[in-house]
């Protein structure tokens, strides 16, 4: 039951990933379903992700339950990452993409990097191996 909870707090993220990873597999792209998430990679992902955020591109980024990934190798190398986000989410729910801005924001406002420097980054990058 607290599974399911889970899935359906993180659900008004992991939907709309959700149709973006079925959209990049009509472009070729690969899907998986991996411990409870699914993982996306190529089709046009890559030029997707290298485009989303201009100063640095993003290998692979979690939203709900999906992971989506410009390769498959991103997939394997950031896996663990990645996994500590969908707790994040399953804590957080939908309001998780606005309290991660909010935590990047209070980070910029105080001189820090708002990606290495924001909490929920840190928690993910202390639990890589």
């Amino acid at each position: 039951m607290r599974r399911l909870v889970a899935y359906l707090w993180a659900m008004p993220v992991s939907l709309p990933a959700s149709c973006l990873a079925l959209l990049a597999l009509a472009s070729g792209a690969q899907l998986s379903w991996r411990d409870g998430v699914l993982e996306a990679c190529d089709g046009f992902l890559p030029v997707l992700l290298a485009r989303m955020y201009p100063p640095m591109p993003i290998a692979a980024i979690t939203l709900g339950h999906v992971v989506l990934a410009q390769r498959a190798a991103d997939l394997e190398r950031t896996r663990q990452h990645e996994r500590v986000h969908v707790r994040q989410y399953e804590q957080w729910g939908g309001f998780f993409p606005l309290v991660y801005l909010g935590a990047s924001l209070v980070v910029l406002l105080r001189g820090g990097d708002p990606y290495r420097d924001n909490p929920f980054e840190r928690e993910a990058f202390g639990n890589e191996r």
